[in-house]
């Protein structure tokens, strides 16, 4: 085996059809990235349960700023309990054929870059199974800039930990003692964390309720949908304060006319200024086609 293994990496994430990094991870453009921060939770959910997503969310998590949201890539690794001649194995393969330093935990954090969060299953240990501590999150933040880390785990060092404001940390537990009795045994390969699968290059969004885990050839689809969500909220309760159309119609699929009207709005009012890079061809065709059918019942949800 190997680890970080491009030929893998591109083997488990055939969906995605953008740029990857030299090992083969896929690379969400920043702007999805940037976006993303702006969405909720669920916002980011409902596409992805539509899609058949239905295990990327985990909310059982202490967090070291929940008020604090946290994007970034995915880069994964997967811990087992120690079992010596297996951990001797892959210790010595790291260090003689990959030409890799320090212990495992330190192997991933190395090869960090910005936007990246390091996703790790440490099979839920807190005592002697501490990924990162005060150093190691120093470094997570020097590298990825504002990423962070989700571990399945435990961490160290929490006051100092929580001293570092351009990351964030999911975690399990804390407990002072150091890592040990652990291997590595998968990096950059699938993840489960909790209830929940990441695949390397997977959207990591954290909110103050639990992380989800957004494929990257999902990643652009889950902003635009939110963000359609959102400004056609902003219209709504406008209309609504000012008694132009009842809940009802608002909530059910739209009819042209109401298209027109939001169309308008959105075009000329600052308060859609920020979403102007959306486009509604779809939509209204999809309204136009419904009129022609007859009157309809659906409901937004």
């Amino acid at each position: 085996m190997k680890f970080d293994n491009p030929e893998d990496i591109i083997q488990l994430t055939p969906l995605w059809k953008g740029e990857r990094f030299p090992n083969g991870r896929p690379k969400v453009p920043e702007d999805i990235l940037r976006r993303m921060r702006d969405i909720t939770l669920e916002e980011a959910w409902g596409p992805l349960w539509h899609h058949g997503y239905h295990f990327q969310f985990e909310g059982d998590f202490k967090i070291t700023r929940p008020e604090q949201i946290m994007v970034g890539r995915a880069v994964t690794a997967v811990m087992v309990p120690k079992r010596p001649d297996l951990h001797d194995a892959l210790l010595n393969y790291g260090f003689q054929d990959e030409g890799r330093k320090g212990f495992f935990n330190q192997w991933v954090i190395d090869t960090l870059v910005e936007d990246d969060v390091v996703v790790v299953d440490m099979f839920d240990k807190i005592h002697m199974g501490t990924y990162v501590g005060g150093n190691l999150s120093t470094a997570i933040s020097t590298r990825t800039k504002r990423g962070g880390a989700v571990v399945w785990g435990g961490i160290r060092d929490n006051q100092q930990i929580s001293e570092i404001d351009n990351i964030n940390i999911y975690y399990r537990g804390s407990d002072p003692t150091a890592i040990a009795d652990v291997t590595m045994v998968g990096m950059n390969t699938p993840t489960r964390i909790g209830k929940a699968i990441c695949m390397p290059g997977d959207v990591v969004l954290g909110t103050p309720a639990g992380v989800i885990f957004i494929p990257p050839h999902l990643a652009e689809l889950t902003v635009v949908q939110a963000e359609k969500s959102q400004v056609r909220d902003v219209f709504g309760f406008v209309r609504l304060r000012d008694n132009v159309y009842s809940t009802a119609q608002i909530d059910a699929a739209w009819d042209v006319a109401l298209w027109e009207d939001f169309l308008n709005w959105f075009q000329n009012d600052k308060a859609a200024a920020k979403y102007q890079h959306l486009t509604w061809d779809a939509e209204v065709e999809e309204a136009r086609s419904r009129n022609m059918e007859g009157p309809q019942s659906d409901v937004r949800l």
